[in-house]
């Protein structure tokens, strides 16, 4: 048994099995990163069939991350417990359901009870992912394979935007969600047949200390210092660019929608080269002495300070600043491989989603709460708004960023990574 492994957990010796474990579950993360993002190339549609105004567009879209976030504490038990295999097949086999109710609802009380299926059918894509990689990954490269892995969900984010809006010049937005429900029914039989086995289920753990475990990490100083500014800095991130980044260059900008689109591609893909970068610069650091926290505050500070700029107008071409939106977001994934190392391994499915719940609830506040700002300060016709509404939507963001920050500095440092 390796260092580092509990009882019942054993690493996988083979690299061909590393592989097709990481592969099958980066597969669901690539899922979960479409539906994420999708509304942001179909809310024009969606707003002109159902006569939705930027408040509405909020909610629905947003309904996918209060259902996400909802799971995360019941999910870090379920994955400590049972393992990422057979947890996260299950799981997708509710997010087809969803997306399957989606492509045939006809309401915005359909559509947005869909959505949250779908949120929460995918809410173990990542945290699965990253317990299987705790489990049979060397617990010193976490950073590195933490950070390629989630390049998969930036290519998820990339296939959800110019080619959702080549795909509708074939179908409409039912046939997107009609496809998407096959494909996830797909990734779930690949995950459960797939993977290697999990562990055994682990037994003498009583459902009273399994929650003594949850009050553990949110006890934890790292856990007191980082969530702050990364539930902040990630609900931004999330909520922009899922949806408000395309409303953004339509509105402030004055892009078409195929132009947005494109624009949005690009910023996907920046994150996805963010994903990549952020544990490589984090491994290659760590082996000099830097903790990978301060690279990933770096990263969030450099992250806030483009939004200023962002929202002030300074004369960057917009592709370009959202490029770097998408590129410096990515700062704040470093955090998972931080509480990782920083926590004990019997905690660390708990410890991830105690940081995802406070992300996504952030998430889902922001994007509901940009959307309830725009229709106050600046309506206009089909779910547009004013650019002085944006900015000042933005703007308000940004400050609940910087507060995030300042606690974190004024924090004693408690860091071992």
């Amino acid at each position: 048994m390796s260092s580092g492994t509990l009882p019942g957990e054993t690493r996988i010796a083979t690299a061909g099995l590393k592989t097709r474990l990481f592969l099958v579950f980066a597969a669901g993360y690539f899922l979960s990163y479409v539906y994420r993002t999708v509304n942001a190339v179909l809310s024009p549609y969606l707003a002109s069939e159902l006569g939705l105004e930027a408040g509405d567009l909020g909610i629905l879209t947003g309904a996918y991350f209060i259902a996400f976030a909802a799971f995360q504490l019941p999910l870090g038990i379920l994955l400590d417990r049972y393992g990422p295999r057979r947890v996260q097949a299950a799981l997708l086999l509710i997010a087809a359901l969803g997306a399957g109710l989606f492509a045939v609802g006809h309401s915005l009380v359909a559509l947005t009870l869909a959505r949250a299926l779908i949120g929460f059918g995918v809410s173990g894509c990542l945290m699965a992912g990253f317990k299987a990689l705790v489990v049979w990954f060397p617990r010193e490269r976490l950073p590195l394979f933490n950070g390629l892995f989630m390049v998969s969900g930036g290519l998820g984010a990339i296939a959800a935007a110019t080619p959702v809006e080549m795909a509708l010049e074939m179908t409409d937005w039912r046939g997107v969600f009609a496809l998407l429900t096959a494909a996830t029914i797909g990734v779930s039989a690949a995950i459960f047949l797939g993977a290697p086995k999990d562990p055994a289920p682990k037994a003498g753990q009583s459902l009273g200390e399994a929650l003594e475990g949850i009050v553990a990490v949110f006890k934890a100083p790292i856990f007191i210092r980082l969530a702050p500014l990364t539930s902040m800095a990630q609900g931004v991130f999330l909520s922009y660019l899922s949806l408000w980044t395309g409303a953004w260059l339509r509105d402030v900008n004055g892009l078409s929608p195929r132009d947005a689109a494109d624009a949005v591609l690009l910023a996907a893909t920046a994150m996805s080269l963010g994903f990549l970068s952020i544990g490589v610069i984090a491994d290659q650091l760590g082996k000099r002495g830097v903790p990978p926290m301060m690279v990933g505050v770096g990263g969030m500070m450099l992250f806030i300070a483009l939004q200023v700029l962002i929202v002030a107008g300074a004369p960057i071409p917009p592709v370009a600043a959202w490029f770097l939106f998408g590129y410096l977001g990515t700062a704040c994934s470093s955090v998972y491989a931080v509480m990782s190392l920083n926590l004990p391994l019997h905690l660390s499915g708990r410890s991830n989603t105690a940081i995802n719940l406070l992300a996504f609830l952030a998430a889902f506040v922001m994007q509901s709460g940009v959307g309830s700002l725009l229709d106050l300060l600046g309506p206009l016709p089909g779910g547009r708004a004013t650019p002085d509404a944006h900015r000042m939507a933005l703007g308000l963001m940004v400050a609940l960023e910087l507060a995030g920050l300042l606690w974190f500095w004024f924090r004693k440092p408690t860091l071992k990574a």
